[in-house]
Formats: structure tokens, C-alpha cells, sequence
């Protein structure tokens, strides 16, 4: 190869390598781009959650009295519970094959769906 050969592959190779470069960083651009606004957005987002968190703030000294209140009456409310499920637990008998039968809480309960046909049952 001679001289003048090895001055247009140089020239060659750098004009690739910068046009290489330029598109890189316009691709890379266009996502800052996208990226920023997208964290513009984000940025309204947050400046509106404080602007509400700003209204719930005065309210929050209340919001903790009540849970301590709430929290104090924890105990008192799970001895009552366990008083509850002690009376309350099914204990089964120890001979199941002497139990007497089933009967409705309100005694015997009459039909009236004959009595609506004509048919009377005593």
C-alpha cells in the first residue's frame, strides 16, 4: 500500500468514527430528552402530594391521640374476646351415640303450604 492509500483510509475511519459518535449522542439526547420531561411530570406529581400532605398535617396530633386511645383499649378488648371464645367452644360429648335428636330452637313448626291447597293436617 502506498502513502496516499493509508491517508484516505485514516480520513476515512475518522469521518466514521465521528459520524459514529454524532448519532450516539443524538440518540442519547433524545432520551435525556423523554427522561426529563418524564421527571418533569414527576416533579408536578410530588409538589401536589405535598401540597395535600400540607392540609393533613394540623390533623395528625388528633389522628395520634385517637390511635393511643385505641391502642390502650387493645388489652381490655382481647381479655374480653378470650372470655368470649372460651364460653363459646364447641366441646364435643363423650358418648356420640346416645345424643337425643335435633329440634328447632322454636319447637315444632307446622307447614302451611297445605293448608293453602285445601288439605288440613292436625
Amino acid at each position: 500500500m502506498n502513502v496516499k492509500s493509508l491517508q484516505i483510509f485514516s480520513v476515512v475511519d475518522i469521518v466514521a468514527l465521528i459520524a459514529g459518535l454524532a448519532i450516539y449522542l443524538f440518540i442519547v439526547g433524545r432520551q435525556l430528552k423523554a427522561v426529563g420531561a418524564k421527571l418533569e411530570e414527576a416533579a408536578d406529581i410530588v409538589w401536589q402530594i405535598k401540597k395535600d400532605a400540607d392540609i393533613i398535617e394540623p390533623g395528625l396530633e388528633r389522628i395520634n391521640t385517637t390511635g393511643n386511645v385505641v391502642a390502650g383499649a387493645l388489652p381490655l378488648l382481647y381479655s374480653f374476646a378470650e372470655g368470649i371464645v372460651k364460653g363459646a367452644t364447641y366441646v364435643p360429648d363423650a358418648n356420640p351415640e346416645h345424643r337425643p335428636p335435633n329440634f328447632p330452637a322454636m319447637g315444632h313448626r307446622r307447614s302451611r303450604l297445605f293448608e293453602g291447597v285445601g288439605i288440613k293436617i292436625d
